[in-house]
């Protein structure tokens, strides 16, 4: 039984990933955050949107996870960092928000995508939903950073149709700088998927003066050609959306005043991606 919290009122659907929602949870206690966390049965959820043309295949449904381990300098969405932020929602309730838009999902050429925070923070949640969903013929997607990658088998792993998977920097220094955690689970993430030949959709935010270092890109560049199942990249200019989130969560916000690239910056990233033959967006 879930304790009353202050997330059951609150609409499962949030009218975008940008609406701002935090202690949902934060009357839950520890020991049903534990059992939840080891069985699956019960997700930490910041919403479900819908419509969506970006996070994935054709227009999709997608359930934001709370709960973080990165603190990305550019985060848009930093109220979902803290878990007990988030819903607890109950995963058969989860499972029946996915059946209601099954066959239009299907009519779109579209599909499922669990994004986030990080959804493999949830991962015993995580694979459940996503399985129950490809149990209903609904394509899936996992967008993570790869951190906790080797939480899911390689069965588990055959549930999921596309991994978006976040490589926010190459050099370590420069990654730890950028999301306070080390880049090399990531990569090797990304080497097991290679090896297990699930398809993977590279996503790369830009960021003026802090990830546009060309030398930096191109080893990216390298790795990514090298894996042999990155089928497309997405650079994804930043933008201050969710500025206003870090000002009401009284969090510091260091690029306050950074600019989104210009067109023509983006155009060289993704140009570098295609001189090694990958598609780049």
């Amino acid at each position: 039984m879930i304790e009353r919290n202050a997330g059951e009122n609150v609409p499962l659907e949030g009218s975008s990933p940008f609406e701002l929602r935090a202690g949902l949870s934060k009357n839950v206690p520890e020991s049903f955050v534990s059992q939840s966390l080891a069985t699956g049965d019960v997700g930490f959820l910041h919403s479900f949107t819908t419509g969506s043309a970006v996070d994935g295949p054709g227009i999709r449904l997608v359930a934001w996870t709370a709960g973080c381990q990165f603190r990305c300098l550019y985060c848009h969405n930093p109220d979902t960092w803290n878990m007990m932020n988030g819903m607890a929602v109950p995963l058969d309730r989860a499972i029946a928000e996915l059946n209601k838009y099954r066959h239009g999902l299907k009519i779109m050429q579209g599909g499922f995508t669990l994004s986030g925070g990080e959804p493999l923070m949830q991962d015993r949640f995580a694979i459940r939903l996503l399985t129950a969903a490809r149990e209903m013929g609904i394509h899936t997607a996992l967008d993570t950073n790869g951190y906790f990658g080797e939480r899911l088998s390689d069965e588990e792993l055959a549930q999921i149709d596309l991994v978006l998977l976040d490589i926010k920097a190459w050099d370590a220094e420069r990654h730890k700088h950028l999301t306070a955690k080390d880049v090399g689970p990531t990569l090797e993430f990304a080497r097991r998927l290679a090896a297990n030949r699930r398809p993977i959709w590279l996503r790369y935010v830009l960021v003026p003066d802090l990830t546009d270092d060309e030398n930096d890109i191109n080893h990216i560049v390298a790795f990514a050609a090298g894996l042999g199942n990155v089928q497309r990249v997405d650079v994804l200019p930043f933008h201050q959306m969710g500025r206003y989130k870090w000002e009401k969560l009284g969090i510091d916000y260091s690029l306050k005043h950074t600019q989104p690239p210009t067109t023509a910056l983006v155009r060289r990233v993704c140009e570098q991606f295609r001189a090694a033959s990958l598609k780049a967006y």
